[in-house]
Order: structure tokens, then C-alpha cells, then sequence
């Protein structure tokens, strides 16, 4: 576990490095991987993808859990290699923490990019005192899905967005500020609250987003992160998207039920943040940020290096629009 309160930041990308394509937990066929690359080449960068990206296990894991850290491993190591994309999620991450020590990621600061389950690693590495980036993988890349990707890029290269949100009726007013981290709910609690965390003398800014999942699984996995996680250092939660869901408890809205569990705690809540399997908008993980919300709108601010560029997200649209001033 991080004992200090500063977060390596890793070093932004320059034109020409190297980026490596890894698949730490369900298979993706090849086709999507080298659409992928087509796209980063299109960046100026040099992609590169791992030893076992063409290994398939049991029809489901992009090979075993040792050839699946192997491959970690091996883009960690590289000193060429600058930043590590993940393929897909599904499951698996959970399986490589027996492989690699927390202690690895700090030793090899690199912008690992990744969301679902890989929100598994990007845990253990914000616990390991590093950023990461939450964000699209090689096949939602592959798709050049808008404007996630583009974002994605801009973030590698170092311009820092800044995120204004429009307002929600479920939002909760009130100034934060604290460490971003979150994820896929279903995998964030499998390792919330365990020796991975963050040291307690962290204050964080919580996103969760779902899908696939009925209301009272929801229901049950964010009632277990709250007796997991120490709700007394969460300043803010943001709530992303919940995608497919099925309703079978007679609630309006994911944000609705949840809401119900935080009238207890001092914490301002932004609803409807355009971050999920299906708006994958990327968030930077282990980075120091504020969080206002005001009736009107939500604003979420990197305090970290970099050119900040400020971002409006258009609900209605949805797209993001530059702005010059927010």
C-alpha cells in the first residue's frame, strides 16, 4: 500500500513513442488489436503489441494468468514502451495480482489505460502511488469511438481536460476535493477496502458506472462498498452510466436507489457522467482533483501537471465542445 501523499504522475507521451497493446483479461480477436494500432499509428505513435495477445484460454481469457502478467509484465519493464493499452475487460484482472506485486507499478510509472474490469489494476495501481487512465480500450479505440478516443489521446500527450457536467435532479450540491478514483462497480468492490487501497490518510473523489446488472445487485454491491470503503474519507461521488439494466425493484433510476444510501454522509454528488462501457469518457485514476456541484452544473478539475483545456460535455448531443472559458 502507498504510504506518501504524492502520486507519481507518469511522463506524457511525445510523438514517436511506443505504446503497447496488452490483454490482461478476456480475448479479443486480433482483427480489433490491429485496427487499434492502425489508430495509434494515426497518433504518431509507435504500436506495439504483447507476446501473448493471439493466445486464447478455456474460449474466454486472452491466455492463462501467467502468460496474461507475462505479457503486464513485459510492457512494464520496456523502458521503450511508454504507456500500456488494454484490449478488453470481462473478467481476469483479479486473477494477476497474485502475479505482480503493487510495489512493480510505482517501480515503472507508465499511463495505463483501461476500464470494466480492468478497473481491477487501475485499483492496485492508484494504491501503488500512480496514476492511470480510465479510459477506452483496443476495441472501442479500434471503433474510434467519439470523443473518448480523440480525448484519450489528448490526455496521453498531456493536455488535461477539464469536465463541466450539466445538472441532474439527483445531484448533491457542495465543494470536494480528493484523489479520483473508481470504476466498474462490480469489480471495484471485489477489491475496495483490501491491503491495495489507498493509505487512509487519503481523502477520494468516487466514480462508479455498470451494466448488464439488475437494480438490487447494484443495490447489494454498493451497500457492500460502503461497509468496504471508509465513507468518511469519500468527499464526492460521481455517478457514471448504468447501461442494460434490469429493473426489478421499484425505483425511477440507478441514481435514485442509490442516492438513498448517502443522505447519512456530507458528500456532493455529480449524476450522469458520461463515463461506462458505452460513453467511455476518460477519467484520470490516482490524479488530485476537485469536484463542484452546483445546481446548475457539475465541474470536475485535474490539479496536476499538464495544459489544462477545458471541456463542456453536451448531454443533449452528446459531444463534448471546446470552450474557452467555462
Amino acid at each position: 500500500m502507498f504510504q506518501g501523499k504524492k502520486i507519481v504522475q507518469p511522463p506524457f507521451l511525445k510523438v514517436g513513442d511506443r505504446v503497447a497493446l496488452v490483454s490482461p483479461a478476456y480475448w479479443v480477436p486480433q482483427e480489433a488489436i490491429l485496427q487499434a494500432a492502425e489508430t495509434i499509428v494515426s497518433w504518431g505513435l509507435q504500436p506495439v503489441t504483447a507476446p501473448h495477445s493471439d493466445h486464447q484460454n478455456i474460449d474466454a481469457y486472452a491466455g492463462t494468468a501467467d502468460e496474461r502478467a507475462a505479457d503486464l509484465m513485459w510492457a512494464l519493464e520496456d523502458d521503450s514502451i511508454k504507456a500500456i493499452v488494454c484490449s478488453r475487460g470481462g473478467y481476469g484482472s483479479l486473477h494477476l495480482l497474485r502475479h505482480i506485486a503493487p510495489e512493480y507499478f510505482h517501480q515503472h510509472p507508465k499511463w495505463i489505460v483501461g476500464h470494466g474490469d480492468i478497473t481491477v489494476l487501475l485499483y492496485v495501481i492508484a494504491g501503488a502511488g500512480v496514476m492511470s487512465l480510465h479510459g477506452p480500450m483496443a476495441f472501442q479505440i479500434a471503433s474510434r469511438q467519439e470523443p473518448a478516443t480523440s480525448l484519450t489521446r489528448d490526455i496521453l500527450f498531456g493536455t488535461v481536460p477539464q469536465y463541466k457536467i450539466s445538472g441532474n435532479p439527483y445531484n448533491k450540491t457542495g465543494h470536494a476535493e480528493g484523489i479520483l478514483v473508481g470504476g466498474n462497480l462490480s469489480s471495484y468492490s471485489s477489491v475496495a477496502g483490501t491491503k491495495y487501497q489507498l493509505s487512509d490518510d487519503q481523502d477520494i473523489i468516487l466514480f462508479i458506472e455498470e451494466v448488464e446488472e439488475s437494480l438490487h445487485s447494484i443495490d447489494r454491491l454498493f451497500y457492500m462498498l460502503s461497509l468496504q470503503q471508509n465513507f468518511e474519507r469519500v468527499k464526492g461521488i460521481i455517478f457514471g452510466t448504468f447501461n442494460s439494466i434490469r429493473y426489478d425493484l421499484q425505483y425511477g433510476s440507478v441514481e435514485q436507489m442509490l442516492i438513498t444510501h448517502l443522505h447519512a454522509h456530507d458528500i456532493s454528488v455529480c449524476c450522469g457522467f458520461p463515463v461506462g462501457s458505452n460513453s467511455c469518457i476518460p477519467l484520470i485514476e490516482g490524479a488530485p482533483c476537485t469536484l463542484d456541484v452546483t445546481p446548475d452544473h457539475a465541474l470536475l478539475t485535474y490539479n496536476m501537471e499538464g495544459d489544462v483545456t477545458p471541456y463542456e460535455v453536451d448531454m443533449a448531443t452528446p459531444k463534448l465542445i471546446k470552450e474557452k472559458q467555462l
